[in-house]
């Protein structure tokens, strides 16, 4: 915690916050998600862990921040009760839907990017427009494990071996590889288009991950991106239709957006519809591991109908009353289309992210410095929406190589002179090599400098893009 601030707290108050959620997913020795993690980082930093709800009469130490730990809420009779009166001061949730009437004065934070399930009028809403206390997130932890596992998505169906049949036919030893391969023609990813809506830290991990893959790369996202976008070697795209324009592949990557009460909808509802997919290839692939929402099911059902689209995966909230045992949530118009299209769709409960254990646990700790810092000092780290009247704005904070560079985490970077200067040498030495090359009067003079410092050329790009990469310093500056 940053020991330069001014403490703005009252000493004389035991603050509570509710954690609502799993803060560890990996199960202990008595097969229970282990929380132990968070929990020492809570007594480390001067906090105080309670396993369970605040009784109404405890006695709490004074000048300290509480946090009670009660995962297994969910629902907005099990949350109201304990919070419209105000009992906890803050809350820590990551897929917990919180009602508009529970009230939390310090601040709520998000374990993940989206906000939509932040809906206290504390902050105003999902979107943070208003209210008395700030609404926080944590960007990055959970982007990589999102991005993987729609790269995973992806590979099970492209390339398109039948990888299943080939393993039965060799364990039943029919199978001739000098004769047979050619029964198994396929195509590979790379060449491919992938047509990606939405450049933030998902939606750009999305595009890292498939260039690497070999992948042509399309981004459509709002125009102060573009040049970002073309910096990194992708294709701008001025709209989600042109970015699908004879693309094979598409994964949107833009949250919800803002809720329009008038509409009932979110900005970015049904955002990849009818004229977006039908301007991909034929035999198309979906992967919408962003939110249920943003394709609308009822243009998917067409184009899987058609063949315009051959496979989608979808992971959407899904949420079961346990009394009724009635659905609701994003995912249920996809689960009518699972019957008509059988092996054409993959469907997952808003999985991607929420249970990778590291993600969750660094997304955690993140979230209780933030309640720290806003209780404390009246700082917010991650701020989403309108910044309340009394507190301070102290930037956006990612993990290494996710998201935004910041001027924070440049001159963080650059501290370090033994790096700083092996970067300086390689540009100059890159420079120098370059300008020669540039300056030579004929193909003859330019043949024998590469053939004299190619390798030196070669090995310094590489070397210089290796650090930029581990200093965290590749991606759009804001």
């Amino acid at each position: 915690m940053n020991s330069t601030l001014t403490r703005m707290d009252d000493p004389n108050k035991a603050y509570k916050v509710l954690i609502a959620d799993l803060i560890g997913l990996k199960f202990d020795e008595n097969g229970k998600p282990d929380h132990s993690a968070v929990k020492s980082y809570i007594e480390e930093t001067d906090g105080v862990f309670h396993d369970g709800l605040c009784p109404d009469d405890a006695a709490l130490e004074v000048g300290k921040i509480h946090f009670f730990y009660q995962p297994d809420l969910s629902r907005e009779e099990e949350l109201l009760p304990i919070t419209k009166n105000g009992q906890y001061d803050a809350t820590i949730v990551a897929a917990t839907f919180l009602p508009e009437a529970s009230k939390f004065i310090e601040g709520g934070v998000r374990i993940g990017a989206g906000t939509g399930n932040m809906g206290s009028s504390s902050w105003g809403g999902g979107n943070g427009d208003g209210g008395i206390a700030p609404l926080m997130n944590t960007p990055s932890f959970n982007s990589r494990a999102t991005a993987q596992m729609a790269m995973k998505a992806l590979l099970k169906v492209m390339p398109d071996i039948d990888v299943q049949a080939l393993h039965e036919r060799v364990c039943k030893g029919d199978f001739d590889t000098g004769k047979n391969l050619s029964e198994f023609p396929t195509e590979k990813v790379e060449g491919k288009t992938m047509a990606v809506i939405g450049f933030g830290n998902i939606g750009r991990e999305v595009a890292c991950l498939a260039k690497a893959f070999g992948m042509n790369v399309r981004i459509y996202a709002r125009s102060h991106h573009k040049e970002w976008i073309l910096s990194e070697g992708f294709t701008y795209a001025i709209s989600p239709q042109d970015a699908a324009t004879g693309a094979d592949v598409l994964s949107p990557h833009t949250g919800l957006g803002a809720f329009d009460p008038d509409t009932g909808k979110f900005a970015n509802d049904s955002v990849v519809n009818s004229d977006v997919l039908n301007a991909m290839n034929t035999g198309a692939i979906i992967i919408n591991y962003d939110r249920g929402e943003v394709v609308n099911a009822d243009a998917l059902d067409a184009t899987l109908t058609s063949g315009k689209v051959r496979y989608a995966a979808i992971d959407a909230d899904l949420f079961k009353d346990a009394e009724t045992g009635e659905l609701s949530g994003p995912m249920v118009p996809y689960l009518s289309l699972q019957e008509k299209h059988t092996g054409k769709l993959e469907l997952l409960p808003h999985a991607a992210a929420d249970t990778e254990h590291v993600s969750r646990v660094e997304g955690a700790k993140q979230a209780v410095d933030q309640i720290t810092s806003c209780i404390r000092f009246k700082s917010v780290m991650n701020l989403k929406g309108d910044l309340p009247q009394g507190y301070t704005n102290a930037g956006s904070f990612t993990v290494n190589g996710v998201g935004k560079v910041t001027a924070n985490k440049l001159s963080k970077a650059i501290q370090n002179e033994a790096t700083l200067f092996a970067i300086q040498n390689h540009v100059q030495n890159l420079n120098t090599l370059w300008n020669e090359i540039a300056k030579a009067s004929n193909d003859e003079t330019r043949q024998n400098l590469i053939i004299a410092h190619g390798a030196e050329l070669i090995k310094s790009s590489n070397t210089y893009i290796s650090l930029i990469e581990k200093m965290g310093l590749k991606g759009p500056f804001g």
